[in-house]
């Protein structure tokens, strides 16, 4: 299992609307998810930061990830979410959400 963590920020604006998509996901995506070996899924906000915390259970991070990048729902899902978002400007190629280092961990 490996863990990763991941920031962005959420427009003031929108807060109200990306809290309020949270508290129903939409089933596809989450079967999506689960069907991709991402356990423990979490999002917290402070101050119009949005961290995201995952478990990935399986062998093939990219494949699986692939495979929710292609998936019709999640990209839907994700043209929903995308106008309340405001990635990082220092966020590398390729990246919406900025993939984080973890530095400590205890069990």
């Amino acid at each position: 299992m490996r863990r990763y963590g991941s920031v962005i920020r959420v427009r003031p604006e929108k807060f109200a609307e990306y809290k309020g998509l949270h508290a129903a996901v939409w089933p596809g995506v989450l079967a999506r998810l689960t069907a991709s070996h991402i356990h423990n899924y979490s999002i917290f906000h402070k101050d119009g930061w949005l961290f995201s915390y995952f478990e990935y259970h399986g062998t093939d991070y990219e494949a699986d990830t692939a495979k929710i990048a292609d998936d019709p729902v999640t990209q839907e899902w994700w043209a929903v979410n995308k106008p309340c978002q405001e990635p990082l400007p220092t966020r590398r190629d390729g990246e919406w959400w900025a993939d984080m280092e973890e530095i400590f961990h205890h069990d």
